[in-house]
C-alpha cells in the first residue's frame, strides 16, 4: 500500500494539504462541497493537478457558494467549460452543479451536509459508496473513499508513524469514534 505520507511530507505542493487538511475533520458546508468537487474533478487525473488548480476552481465556482452554484444555468455551464483554469469536462461540471442542489436539500432534511454525514456515521466504505451513488452524481468508490478519508470519516489518510498523525488524532476525526477495527472487515477499505 502506498501512502500519501510517503511523498507528501515536505513536498512544496502536497505538503501543506497533507499537513493541515488531509484526514482532519471538516464540517464547513462550502469546505465539504469544495473537497467533493475537487475529488470529482480529480477522477482520472492527479491530485497534484487539483492542488495547482484549486484556486481557479474556487474562483470559478464562486467560493463554492451552494446557493449560487445550484442555480447555474446553461450560460454558467458554458463559462465553466471555457475556463482553462479548471477541468473542462461536461460530466464533471454538471455533477458539481447537480450536487450543489443535493447539498442544499440536506439543509432541510438534516440541517446541512455535515449533519447528513454525521447522521450516517459510522458506516463501512462499501455502504458509504452505495449511499453516495444514490445521493450524488459522479461519486464512485474511489471518489467517495478519498472524500471521506480526506475529511476524517474513513481511516487511512496518514500512516500511524506519520508526523502529522498525532495532530489528526488530537482533532478526533469521526472514524476514531468507532476505531479502525470497525473498518477492518470491509475489504473495500484500503
Amino acid at each position: 500500500m502506498s501512502w500519501y505520507c510517503d511523498y507528501a511530507n515536505g513536498d512544496p505542493l502536497h505538503g501543506p494539504y497533507h499537513d493541515n487538511e488531509y484526514g482532519f475533520p471538516l464540517d464547513d458546508e462550502s469546505g465539504l462541497f469544495e473537497r467533493l468537487a475537487l475529488e470529482i474533478n480529480q477522477a482520472g487525473l492527479s491530485w497534484a493537478l487539483m492542488l495547482r488548480k484549486r484556486e481557479a476552481f474556487f474562483n470559478a465556482f464562486e467560493g463554492y457558494d451552494i446557493d449560487r452554484v445550484h442555480r447555474y444555468d446553461d450560460a454558467e455551464r458554458r463559462r465553466l467549460l471555457a475556463d482553462s483554469g479548471i477541468i473542462r469536462n461536461r460530466l464533471k461540471v454538471d455533477a458539481v452543479i447537480h450536487n450543489a442542489g443535493v447539498v442544499r436539500t440536506m439543509r432541510d432534511s438534516h440541517g446541512g451536509f455535515a449533519a447528513w454525514l454525521h447522521a450516517h456515521h459510522p458506516m463501512k466504505k462499501s455502504a458509504w459508496v452505495k449511499l453516495f451513488k444514490r445521493t450524488f452524481r459522479f461519486t464512485g468508490g474511489e471518489i467517495t473513499g478519498e472524500f471521506l478519508m480526506s475529511i476524517g470519516y474513513l481511516p487511512g489518510a496518514h500512516r500511524p508513524d506519520c508526523p502529522i498523525f498525532p495532530r489528526v488524532r488530537e482533532a478526533r476525526p469521526a472514524w476514531m469514534a468507532v476505531g479502525e477495527t470497525f473498518y477492518l472487515d470491509d475489504s473495500s477499505v484500503t
